[in-house]
């Protein structure tokens, strides 16, 4: 039997309640319906304070390294993100400021966002998928986006929203597959 598959999913908000820790935890949940992984989520509300007191990783309390190596150590790396004012958030792009430029080559991300409406959808491609271009990482086919209305009482509602979470997380199986075999390999 193959190792459990090592999936870090971060959520971006800095709040709680979180519709993003929300999303981000559904996505996990729905690839732990198709593959044997070992899975957390990683909050940033849990590393603002820190993160973004650092201006390098020798100034982070070994807490926060710890989240930092394990974001870099994923095997697949899901990554949601409220979008305030047409973007993600500055503290978000600090703790990816903060991670190795070499630490996500061809690792699979999966990227999800949180907006107030459907007129937020394209932050995805606009936004977080240079972010990752940038480290090198396979940034996957499918994105999720849900929007406020998609919520009820912090809990998903839509069922179009789930139908996506289905979709994105069976259109990236094979790639995920693909990478652990590269790291059990190298």
């Amino acid at each position: 039997m193959t190792a459990p598959l090592n999936v870090i999913a971060v959520s971006g908000g800095a709040y709680r309640p979180s519709r993003t820790q929300v999303l981000t935890q559904a996505i996990l949940d729905e690839v732990g319906r198709h593959l044997n992984i070992s899975g957390r989520v990683i909050e940033l509300a849990d590393l603002a304070r820190d993160v973004g007191g650092a201006l390098s990783r020798k100034e982070l309390a070994a807490e926060t390294e710890a989240q930092l190596q394990a974001i870099e150590s994923a095997d697949l790396l899901i990554v949601a993100s409220p979008v305030y004012r047409g973007s993600y958030p500055g503290q978000l792009k600090h703790l990816f400021d903060l991670i190795d430029q070499d630490a996500l080559i061809d690792t699979p991300v999966l990227l999800a966002a949180t907006g107030g409406s459907a007129r937020h959808a394209l932050v995805i491609d606009h936004q977080l998928r240079p972010l990752f271009s940038f480290f090198q990482s396979l940034t996957l086919p499918l994105g999720v986006y849900a929007s406020e209305a998609d919520f009820n009482n912090y809990r998903v509602s839509c069922e179009l929203l789930q139908a996506r979470i289905r979709l994105a997380v069976e259109r990236a199986l094979p790639f995920f597959g693909a990478h652990q075999r590269l790291r059990q390999s190298a």
